[in-house]
């Protein structure tokens, strides 16, 4: 089969053949329609952690071709041959040998993966997967607001503001793809849980119209441009600052700024690592929580300089999360820029356009019509014939 495999030594990927991964018990394989690009495998490929010959990428959606142990996965997983699925797999996004999704086939353990309906194409269902997972852990798992399912380890009681009033919670990056997954599942809560929420949102003015809609329904937002949008969003609470803040961006002095809209006795997460340099370090008001998506994959991941364990009750977390999805669970794709070509034009099209680290060496200077700057939308790239 053809892959996008990593070259580390001239940091960048070349599509070649290699062997088709065969499923071991509890897996499927599955032939890859389609794939979504996320920043992550952009950076990988340019600051490499993992070895030359690995394959990249995490994203996919395909059709089911064949099942490790077909009396497991169709009986438990109720998974069948030519099921359309998608699902995520890490790539080379890490030192340890991970199957990557930029291929024209992966393999996928059953449980973490979701049928997807016929009301969206591969690209958006693609586009899903670790995005909208990345969110879930962080709105149920790490602050642990009420979720719409249950999963072993599941807090016996979920946060709230202790009096029925709405909770107030921040969004710093409201039109990126997890900012746009965490405010659906945010109002997922409040259809579990009952328990009110004022959000709020720092975005472009531009993305206004479409976050104060359906299914974002921001009731406040602020322009991420302006200097004093911090105390815009204290205003917004009172003075008193919100309760749970998301910077989904988490790089320069965003975690800064974003530490200053919280509660003394609130909670922020954020979507990078302290260890990893991306946003600076002086003294913060509050701690921020950090954790990996990669965590559900219930797997050790070493990085350069640190591990992350690995983790049966965030691997229990993100089956359940995929399970939700697959019975139903409702989230709106992000909207896709089908991107032209195939495994062949993601380095130079696709990684171009995501660039090699900040959001700030995102390059933007080509004239083609696909290569317009990336905002509020996914890059997808068709694989199969």
């Amino acid at each position: 089969m053809k892959a996008l495999i990593l070259d580390a030594e001239n940091k960048t990927a070349h599509v070649k053949d290699v062997c088709r991964p065969v499923p071991c018990s509890g897996e499927v394989l599955i032939k890859v329609d389609a794939v979504a690009l996320n920043p992550v495998d952009a950076l990988y490929v340019a600051h490499p952690l993992g070895s030359t010959g690995r394959i990249v990428g995490s994203d996919f959606a395909g059709t089911v071709v064949s099942l490790g142990d077909s009396h497991t996965v169709a009986q438990e997983g109720c998974m069948n041959i030519g099921d359309r699925v998608a699902g995520f797999v890490q790539g080379a996004g890490s030192v340890n040998e991970r199957p990557g999704a930029f291929a024209e086939y992966v393999v996928s353990p059953w449980d973490l993966l979701w049928k997807y309906p016929q009301s969206i194409s591969p690209g958006e269902a693609a586009g899903i997967n670790l995005c909208a997972l990345t969110a879930a852990q962080v709105v149920f798992y790490r602050l642990g607001l009420k979720a719409p399912f249950s999963w072993k380890g599941t807090p016996e009681t979920s946060s709230t503001d202790g009096n029925g009033d709405a909770i107030s919670f921040f969004i710093y990056g409201a039109s990126t793809s997890v900012g746009q997954y965490a405010a659906q599942l945010l109002h997922r809560s409040v259809e579990a849980s009952g328990q009110k929420i004022k959000l709020i949102g720092a975005a472009s003015r531009a993305r206004f119209d479409m976050l104060r809609s359906e299914p974002y329904n921001y009731d406040h937002l602020v322009e991420y441009r302006d200097k004093d949008w911090p105390e815009q969003v204290r205003a917004l609470t009172g003075g008193k600052g919100v309760q749970y803040a998301y910077d989904c961006i988490s790089e320069g002095d965003s975690v800064q700024l974003v530490s200053r809209t919280v509660a003394k006795d609130g909670k922020m997460a954020i979507m990078r690592s302290r260890h990893g340099g991306a946003w600076k370090t002086e003294d913060l008001p509050i701690e921020p929580i950090y954790g990996a998506v990669w965590e559900g994959l219930g797997e050790e991941i070493q990085y350069a300089g640190f591990i992350v364990p690995a983790s049966s009750s965030a691997r229990a977390f993100a089956a359940a999360f995929f399970r939700w999805l697959c019975d139903g669970g409702k989230l709106q794709p992000n909207k896709v820029r089908q991107m032209p070509g195939g495994l062949e034009k993601i380095v130079n099209d696709g990684f171009a356009l995501l660039g090699p680290g900040d959001m700030v060496d995102r390059q933007t200077s080509r004239t083609e019509a696909w290569m317009k700057p990336v905002s509020a939308e996914k890059l997808v790239y068709k694989i199969s014939t």
